[in-house]
């Protein structure tokens, strides 16, 4: 028996769900949100996964007003600050983007629930 196929024609997803199922993958702590509008002048922050750095892979960051980046499809705006590299959805679930000030400096840390390893400086991580 087969219920609601005629349902499935009518299917329409609304942007606000998209938005919240986009800021349930990744969150981003006020401060890292204040410190990203601070530094984007009006562009949206992008994120990405690579491999690379001393651990497997490493975090790329950047603006949506660099060169170069047109041919990736990215995602939702993420608390309208961030958007995000589908490639790196998998590898970013789950984490918590935070603005972290110490003696050293200042920087974005990605807290990944999927790293298995993390090298010492934070950009790189193993999953």
């Amino acid at each position: 028996m087969i219920i609601g196929l005629q349902s499935v024609t009518h299917l329409h997803i609304h942007p606000h769900k998209f938005h919240l199922i986009n800021s349930l993958m990744i969150t981003i702590t006020e401060k890292a949100k204040d410190y990203m509008r601070s530094v984007s002048n009006k562009a949206f922050i992008t994120l990405g996964v690579k491999s690379g750095g001393c651990s497997g892979f490493e975090y790329v960051w950047g603006l949506s007003t660099d060169e170069g980046i047109d041919h990736v499809k990215w995602s939702g705006p993420i608390d309208d600050v961030l958007l995000l590299d589908p490639v790196a959805e998998m590898y970013v679930i789950g984490s918590v983007i935070d603005y972290v000030t110490e003696l050293g400096g200042s920087y974005l840390a990605v807290k990944n629930p999927t790293a298995t390893s993390q090298c010492g400086c934070g950009e790189s991580f193993g999953v």
